[in-house]
């Protein structure tokens, strides 16, 4: 059966580079590519240029092609054939959407700023397949029966070292509990809690709205607690009457504050003197950009802080991966809801991260992926100051989201439909006030987008602002 396709591997394929920019040229070619096959620029089978001849009409070594090709190749976007040509993957062009409006009141936004998304395009691919396949060719017969419910040792005993030396946690292979993300890590622990006689839990206000909901179907009462700019206030929790309390101490969701040295001593002094409990969310530390780390509460007081941690903003969220460091006292009750809830999570999901924590490959990812995620945040402050300088941003010096106070004159209401209108989806501050409404704000995602998405978001949004004030 004969199959037409396009075939540009003797002519041109355009890609704006920018040689001024503090990104490496493969990284931007790849980058160009990679958005072409997303948008459906690229339909699936289209043979690229030829390296050489790529390189010659963009000015560049015929190197510099090669590894971008290499890459997206590793990622899936690209295939080599033989005979030496190199084509789009069908399977990445399949899950392109074609219609994608260029802007809709009722469909999905063009330009999305949705909080807490990675980048999934820089899974490392190939560094991941290594551990694939010495897992499967060394892992013995006895890991495929089921699990204890805390999870494979092994991955138990490479993440302790590494959260124990990146995160300052004092993490023990038998402290800790390997789950599907922090929403079933969350969830069973609010019910393991609620099982104890845990009655009421503490929540940053703002904070994300959904624990709230989980809190209620276990049984707990949710009661907000003020953030300040030196995290949690402290003072209100001690009037709350809670005797558990969920924090972002490393960079609150959504203010960014960093909870400084002296609100987690009292937060401790607070747990140890009610009894109570500390649930530290770690949800994206390991991303900061212009201060010293920050270290994990649980190092202070492992007896009274419950840590999580989760691969979905590091590494990507469909692997389902989290972990918790648990008290003496919840380990036991904690693995044994774990195996009434699903009987274990995949083993060989857990071989192939220990093995791939082990041999270095999960820093070598985020070193890789900081500096790009710098830049994207750097390009999203910058248009913002030139285009909207009257939107205030804080907490910018980790994670990936950045949130900007509104001045007086505008309302999220008014504001985000307007903006979905031009195909941005933006998203206010509303749904994540606990007690009462609070000041109004916008919380912009920048993780999964790209710089010329950004600045053309920040352009259309600026439009917006104005129609919105005439």
């Amino acid at each position: 059966m004969s199959r037409s396709r396009t075939n540009s591997g003797a002519g041109e394929l355009l890609i704006e580079l920018r040689r001024d920019s503090g990104l490496p040229l493969h990284q931007q070619l790849e980058g160009g590519i990679r958005e072409r096959i997303q948008q459906g620029l690229l339909r699936a089978d289209t043979v690229l240029p030829a390296t050489r001849a790529l390189a010659s009409d963009l000015g560049l070594s015929r190197g510099v092609v090669v590894e971008a090709y290499q890459q997206l190749v590793a990622e899936g976007y690209l295939v080599s054939r033989i005979g030496g040509y190199t084509q789009v993957a069908p399977a990445a062009a399949r899950i392109v959407q074609q219609d994608k409006p260029k802007s809709s009141a009722g469909g999905p936004p063009r330009i999305d700023f949705k909080y807490s998304r990675p980048d999934v395009t820089q899974f490392p691919r190939a560094a991941w397949l290594r551990s694939i396949r010495k897992v499967l060719n060394e892992a013995p017969h006895s890991k495929l029966a089921y699990l204890e419910g805390q999870g494979a040792s092994e991955l138990r005993e490479a993440l302790a070292d590494y959260l124990n030396r990146v995160r300052g946690t004092s993490a023990q292979a038998e402290n800790m509990l390997i789950c599907n993300g922090f929403a079933q890590g969350s969830r069973l622990l609010l019910q393991v809690l609620a099982a104890s006689g845990y009655r009421r839990l503490a929540v940053e206000d703002p904070s994300d709205d959904e624990l709230r909901a989980v809190a209620a179907a276990a049984g707990l009462e949710s009661v907000g607690v003020p953030v300040l700019e030196t995290g949690l206030d402290v003072e209100a929790l001690e009037r709350s009457g809670a005797d558990v309390v969920l924090v972002t101490a490393a960079h609150q969701f959504p203010t960014g504050a960093v909870t400084s040295a002296q609100t987690r001593t009292a937060l401790v002094e607070w747990a140890t003197r009610r009894e109570a409990l500390i649930i530290e969310d770690d949800y994206d530390a390991e991303y900061r950009y212009d201060r010293e780390p920050v270290g994990a509460m649980q190092g202070l007081a492992p007896d009274r802080v419950a840590y999580a941690g989760t691969a979905s903003k590091t590494l990507a969220p469909g692997l389902r991966l989290g972990w918790l460091i648990l008290p003496d006292r919840l380990v036991e009750p904690m693995a044994e809801a774990k195996v009434v809830d699903d009987r274990g999570s995949s083993v060989f999901d857990q071989l192939t991260f220990a093995d791939f924590v082990a041999r270095g490959e999960f820093d070598r990812h985020l070193r890789r992926m900081r500096p790009r995620y710098r830049q994207l945040r750097d390009a999203l402050i910058g248009r913002l100051a030139e285009k909207i300088p009257d939107l205030r941003p804080v907490g910018i010096s980790a994670g990936l989201h950045v949130m900007t106070w509104l001045p007086p004159d505008l309302t999220e209401e008014a504001l985000m439909p307007a903006a979905l209108e031009r195909g941005i989806g933006v998203y206010g501050l509303g749904p994540y006030w606990v007690q009462k409404p609070g000041p109004q704000g916008l919380v912009f995602g920048y993780g999964s987008l790209t710089e010329p998405a950004i600045v053309e978001g920040i352009d259309l949004l600026a439009n917006a602002i104005a129609a919105v004030r005439r």
